[in-house]
């Protein structure tokens, strides 16, 4: 039993450092090891263990028996029992290896399924962040042509703008121009007319005047 028992811790002890590296043989071990954990497979693993474990304690039952005998004969162990005592702490110590070497392979399967869970779900996440950046890079990529598009529409009507308005202050300045000429043109038509009005009155005195000399020279010619 006892090299059965080292035989198993060292089928144990490889898929531990099987299991610590990767490798391509730990792909083929953790696929056991899902099949293992299918169907019938925990249960056999439980009962394998449950029997391992009431061996174990067996062998401690046995050794504090033995103790105990010592301990009531006060009297040193006998050879033939500490053979025994030796061959149950040895069967002891190997079923507590084994023990702890298949919780170990146990947890190192799980934690091993654990990452590869969590690592799918970050990639899915990260696809799909990227598929969210991807959008939104498309939303303002469309968002910024837009508005340089709005942005090309108001120069083109600012220009438009500026030009109606230098056609404006164009006419504006033509318009102030003539004003100004039909002012002084105007002013000129009022200094004619005062001219105008000045001789005309000069001439009706001439004429008031020749019509006072006739009138008394026809007054004379009459006495």
């Amino acid at each position: 039993m006892i090299q059965l028992l080292f035989m198993v811790i060292a089928v144990e002890a490889s898929m531990v450092g099987v299991l610590l590296f990767k490798t391509p043989l730990r792909k083929l071990v953790i696929m056991g090891l899902d099949r293992l954990k299918r169907g019938r497979g925990p249960l056999m693993v439980k009962s394998v263990g449950g029997t391992v474990l009431v061996v174990l304690l067996s062998s401690l039952y046995s050794m504090v028996k033995i103790q105990n005998r010592e301990i009531e004969d006060a009297a040193s162990l006998s050879p033939t029992d500490q053979v025994l005592m030796a061959n149950h702490l040895l069967e002891a110590t190997l079923l507590g290896a084994v023990l702890f070497l298949a919780l170990m392979i146990d947890r190192l399967h799980h934690y091993i399924r654990e990452l590869r869970v969590r690592r799918k779900t970050m990639e899915a996440v990260k696809k799909q962040a990227r598929g969210t950046e991807d959008e939104e890079l498309k939303t303002m990529e469309e968002e910024t042509a837009n508005l340089r598009a709005e942005l090309k529409r108001l120069e083109s009507e600012l220009k438009r703008l500026k030009s109606e308005l230098q056609s404006k202050t164009k006419e504006v300045d033509v318009s102030e121009a003539s004003v100004v000429a039909l002012r002084k043109q105007s002013e000129g038509f009022l200094l004619e007319y005062d001219r105008l009005l000045e001789e005309n009155q000069n001439l009706r005195n001439q004429l008031q005047s020749l019509d006072r000399s006739l009138s008394l020279s026809s007054s004379k010619k009459n006495i």
